[in-house]
């Protein structure tokens, strides 16, 4: 009997708990007090996304998204910091809370939507093709049979992999960011790399070799990423970003990574 009751009383102490944890837990707060609290609030990126966020000559993280984020938390009276993750896992670094948002070439879609919420788009962009230089694709239909590299977990990815040209591929390599797939593109292990135009359009300007392809895999929106519960959060960025369009500082900070 005795232990029957101690048994009840065990079980009854862990509801308990667990209510009380629920209770204080279970709702998840806008992290946006905190932040302002802090000072400072962390951003995930690929530090090997270039002109968008990467590692000038000195390992400095530096970029288009950089310097906009920069530009961001002066504003509103806090530091950004700048935390390297892998993409593919980056929406799980922000729910589990080890950085407080995304802001590097973030594509706006649909079922990131079911994941995290967005500021408004900042940032137009395509999904091209780039090949080397004496490759003899033109066309689209031209990859049939061909190996395509791009980078894992990116918006590349779901765009080929939703093209009618995917079924006509010989492979599809997947690799952790750009800079690898075009090494492999240089090097023939693959015979073409699809990625955001921004990026591939900056690459190829710095390094020979490679040429883009007149054909794109679909247009796409650049937005900042953030937790779900942290609204807030989300519109005092987004309403900075608007005071920064407004003014000509957006269009300054452009001219500097894109020119004209």
């Amino acid at each position: 009997m005795k232990k029957r009751v101690m048994i009840l009383a065990m079980l009854l102490s862990f509801a308990a708990i667990s209510f009380t944890s629920y209770a204080v837990f279970g709702k998840k707060k806008d992290g946006f007090d905190s932040i302002k609290s802090k000072g400072e609030f962390v951003i995930g990126l690929d530090d090997a996304f270039a002109p968008m966020g990467f590692r000038n000559k000195n390992g400095e993280i530096v970029g288009f998204d950089i310097d906009l984020a920069n530009e961001v938390a002066r504003r509103m009276g806090v530091k950004a910091v700048f935390k390297p993750c892998e993409w593919s896992g980056i929406i799980f670094e922000l729910k589990s809370g080890s950085i407080d948002a995304i802001w590097n070439g973030l594509t706006i879609t649909e079922e990131r939507k079911k994941q995290i919420i967005f500021t408004k788009d900042y940032l137009k962009n395509s999904q091209i093709t780039v090949v080397r230089k004496n490759s003899n694709i033109e066309k689209k239909m031209e990859l049939a049979g061909k190996i395509i590299g791009l980078q894992m977990g990116s918006s590349a990815d779901n765009a080929v992999s939703s093209d009618a040209v995917s079924k006509e591929l010989k492979d599809i390599k997947k690799y952790e960011n750009n800079v690898d797939a075009l090494l492999d593109l240089k090097n023939g292990r693959v015979d073409a790399v699809v990625m955001d135009e921004i990026v591939a359009r900056y690459y190829v300007s710095k390094k020979a070799g490679y040429r883009v392809l007149d054909v794109d895999f679909g247009k796409e929106l650049y937005g900042v990423g953030f937790r779900k519960e942290d609204v807030k959060f989300a519109q005092a960025v987004d309403k900075t970003l608007d005071d920064i369009r407004a003014d000509g500082t957006m269009d300054k900070i452009k001219a500097k990574w894109f020119g004209k």
